[in-house]
């Protein structure tokens, strides 16, 4: 059984989740119900989904939890531009999030080959 707070990646994601929520705070209400939701959704989803992976028996099993939070980790990438898009974030913190969410990307892929 693998311990997920060991983990850089699993340290990373639970941060940017963190971030996000702080972020969205600051959004319209009328985004509650759906950006805030699917955008906070997409980013737990990565340190949950990874964290129960370590919790499995095989590297294969683990792979499927880790190639979900990865899955997560494109989403909520796309997040951020929609924000981004519509305003609700600057520039600044768009570069930020969007440079985090790709090394958590990385090091979910890289993570990703090495137990395949």
């Amino acid at each position: 059984m693998r311990d997920f707070k060991k983990y850089d990646v699993w340290k990373l994601s639970h941060d940017l989740t963190l971030r996000v929520y702080k972020i969205t705070s600051s959004f319209p209400p009328s985004e509650r119900y759906q950006l805030i939701s699917q955008m906070q959704r997409a980013a737990y989803s990565i340190p949950s989904n990874f964290s129960e992976g370590c919790g499995r028996g095989s590297d294969k099993d683990f792979n499927r939890f880790v190639q979900i939070s990865l899955g997560s980790a494109h989403e909520l990438e796309y997040f951020f531009i929609l924000s981004k898009d519509l305003k609700f974030i600057d520039e600044r913190t768009f570069e930020v999030c969007f440079d985090e969410v790709n090394e958590i990307k990385k090091k979910l892929y890289r993570l990703s080959q090495r137990l395949q």
